[in-house]
């Protein structure tokens, strides 16, 4: 009752446009480790972690301790109009961890918030508003970041402060280019990257901006150095290389820390949040000195880098680091990778498995071919629920089970997981 309650003056008084995941929504009360409880008792084992955001997972000690301990301060905000330690010393860590000579860091609150920043830093750098991005890629809901959105689903509008040319290689399974080799797929991606700058702009271009793994448009993962060879081009016309590094930042993809380390290339920026935070809301730009610096104008973050954002924050990155996710990541990515191609062989249905660590997409078609299928999708997202297990879906049709849990998950969960999933993916293909 209280649930069905709540789902009434939600839809009452928030947007038509905000989205609820199930038919029944839930409200979700209570959490620890992997585990999160809803409002009605019903305790689920959490693999899309608040879309990537509770990298750690819920209750940890080491995060509420200190959270805590900035609130018995009474500081919870003083504005970056002054000096804030706790927010130098993690600019001082993420600029060291980056790899990006004589890097400066700027912290705010979310990453559109971060994509926003590193777009204006870009163009007025480059003086230019031209702007190259990925097909299917999403990079946030603001107004220059949604104009940069290559994915149709989530373009509420065309208007844009910035004119945009979009290049082919994120999305490789429905790519025009999908049956070529690793590297004939990357050559021809590169000549298409070529040519939209020789013929879509005026050749000043300020940045490219794309995701090492597109999050939103279904955890697509092009081929290892895909951005290396885009990275050269880009250097023969001044052109900077932005990574938006929200969702593949922090280990989660188990071979880098960075997802842009697959591709051999230190970009001029890269943009984070989400997992940072643990929940707290944070995200930032790492850039080259020069480059963050290009701003002529003052400017102020009145939340950003705030005392509590950060010193969690610090707290989050330490646990990543000495606990080392980066490697639970590898190992249980590995392992639930292993499990799904066994399900996937057994059900036509599952058109596309792919992913990196703990960043996995099954995209879901209907039998017989490769139409994308939004039915099973939503039936599996439906079924998994009724499992015990939480999932997320997206991709460019929306037919695309999304699977990234915090990066403590352990072999047990993992295995919980798969088991929960077959059993979702053979009742959907039942349907």
């Amino acid at each position: 009752m209280g649930e069905r309650a709540l789902i009434d003056r939600h839809r009452a008084v928030m947007p038509s446009w905000l989205a609820l995941y199930y038919a029944d929504p839930i409200e979700i009360v209570h959490g620890h480790g992997r585990r999160v409880t809803d409002s009605n008792g019903r305790t689920y084992l959490d693999f899309f972690a608040g879309i990537l955001t509770n990298a750690i997972g819920y209750d940890v000690a080491e995060i509420s301790d200190a959270v805590r301990k900035q609130l018995d301060t009474g500081i919870l905000h003083t504005s970056t109009l002054y000096l804030i330690r706790s927010q130098v010393e993690l600019a001082e860590r993420i600029a060291e961890l980056s790899g990006i000579p004589d890097a400066k860091v700027f912290l705010c609150n979310s990453g559109t918030e971060a994509n926003e920043t590193a777009l204006m830093l870009a163009t007025q750098w480059r003086r230019s508003n031209q702007v190259l991005a990925m097909r299917n890629s999403y990079h946030g809901r603001a107004f220059a970041t949604v104009g940069i959105t290559g994915n149709r689903g989530w373009s509420a509008s065309s208007l844009s402060p910035v004119k945009v040319s979009y290049v082919h290689g994120g999305y490789r399974y429905r790519s025009p280019f999908s049956g070529l080799s690793d590297a004939d797929y990357i050559k021809a991606c590169t000549e298409d990257l070529r040519e939209v700058i020789q013929t879509t702009t005026s050749g000043d271009v300020a940045c490219l901006i794309a995701e090492p793994i597109q999050g939103v448009g279904g955890f697509c993962v092009p081929p290892d150095g895909l951005y290396g060879a885009f990275a050269e081009v880009l250097a023969e016309y001044g052109i900077l290389f932005i990574s938006d590094e929200v969702q593949t930042g922090w280990g989660r993809t188990g071979e880098h820390f960075w997802g842009i380390g697959a591709h051999g290339v230190v970009p001029d920026m890269m943009t984070f949040a989400k997992g940072l935070g643990n929940g707290l809301a944070i995200g930032g730009v790492v850039a080259r000195g020069d480059v963050m610096d290009a701003l002529g104008a003052n400017s102020i973050s009145t939340f950003g880098g705030n005392p509590v954002a950060t010193v969690g924050a610090r707290a989050v990155l330490d646990y990543v680091l000495d606990h080392d996710l980066q490697a639970n990541a590898a190992k249980q990515g590995a392992r639930l990778m292993a499990g799904l191609r066994e399900i996937a062989g057994r059900h036509p249905i599952v058109g596309d498995l792919r992913g990196k660590g703990l960043m996995v997409g099954i995209e879901l078609v209907e039998p017989g071919g490769t139409t994308p299928s939004v039915r099973l999708a939503t039936a599996v997202l439906e079924e998994t629920r009724a499992r015990g297990l939480l999932v997320g879906k997206g991709g460019l049709h929306n037919n695309v089970i999304r699977l990234a849990p915090p990066m403590t998950v352990t072999e047990d969960e993992v295995d919980e997981a798969l088991g929960a999933l077959g059993g979702a993916i053979a009742t959907a293909e039942g349907q």
